[in-house]
């Protein structure tokens, strides 16, 4: 992984100055978005309610956050700008990561990750209906094959030739998730990736109050294991890996980072494996050929159409 990093940082001269540093932040970015599918889906086992595990991560996570953006003393939103922070908490954290938990209760780690890779493909469809970008042919090709792969998966994790709602409770997340980087991109470019990052998962957070009644009753009957491994979810999948993606982001071209992040859903498999013994079903694995098949397609389009 550490080579795959390097080779993706060669070539461009804005970065070979930090590109001890970028790879170093990429690689932790992977290497942690990976291990989440696995320990929320080993957490879930005990949390019966998904709402209260997010609400423990992510306060968690905005503590972690709220430190290190004192040490920065990064600078207030503005006011027009704060409805639409609570907007992006509330696709991109709050909503999301519920639906994701939830999902996780029968869907394993690799065919979640596969799943929510997938917000790429969504973010191109939302771009088209709410922001009036174009799509190519090629595009609707990707998307196609995506949404192809993206079938498979859902039927593949039900057991037999039925869908999955719980999968389709992870689709849903993909694409709140796709209305989360929409947002990101359009909406508050006058924002740094930190600044963005704090005050979307602070608005996201404060939405998940709303799971916070019977929250310290679970944590009493919870053992200590799956509390210390959603306090390790807020803490480094939550906090530290969107730091070290922000950092990423803002050092070298977003295509380069977005195409590192294919990585993730084969290493979650991988982690599923080793941590629980999990082995993906043909049929998934398949799928999610097709699914990052469709991602990358969508990425080369933008990309080509970038340097025409």
């Amino acid at each position: 992984m550490w080579l795959l990093a390097k080779a993706f940082c060669r070539g461009h001269d804005a970065v070979m100055q930090n590109r001890g540093a970028l790879v170093a932040a990429l690689a932790c970015t992977i290497i942690l978005w990976a291990s989440a599918f696995t320990v929320i889906e080993s957490a879930m086992k005990h949390f019966g309610d998904a709402g209260q595990m997010a609400l423990l991560r992510f306060g968690t996570g905005s503590l972690a956050l709220g430190l290190y953006a004192a040490y920065k003393r990064i600078k207030l939103p503005k006011l027009r700008d704060v409805p639409l922070f609570f907007v992006a908490g509330l696709l991109g954290v709050s909503i999301y990561h519920v639906l994701l938990n939830y999902g996780q209760k029968t869907v394993d780690a690799g065919a979640a990750s596969l799943l929510i890779n997938s917000a790429p493909v969504f973010t191109a469809l939302l771009a088209y209906f709410f922001l009036k970008e174009k799509i190519t042919t090629r595009h609707w090709v990707g998307i196609i094959v995506s949404f192809v792969g993206i079938a498979l998966i859902v039927i593949g994790q039900s057991k037999g030739l039925r869908i999955s709602w719980q999968a389709l409770l992870i689709v849903t997340s993909a694409i709140c998730y796709a209305g989360y980087i929409t947002l990101q991109k359009k909406k508050l470019a006058g924002y740094s990736a930190l600044e963005f990052t704090c005050f979307a998962v602070w608005a996201g957070t404060l939405l998940l109050l709303v799971f916070s009644p019977g929250l310290f009753q679970t944590l009493a009957r919870v053992p200590m294991k799956p509390i210390a491994e959603v306090v390790y979810l807020g803490v480094f999948p939550g906090a530290l890996a969107y730091l070290t993606f922000a950092y990423a982001t803002k050092h070298m071209p977003a295509s380069r980072v977005m195409a590192f992040l294919y990585l993730v859903p084969p290493l979650a498999m991988l982690m599923a494996y080793s941590y629980r013994g999990e082995r993906p079903s043909l049929l998934s694995i398949v799928g999610g050929a097709l699914a990052i098949g469709g991602v990358i397609i969508v990425n080369w389009a933008r990309a080509t159409k970038g340097r025409s």
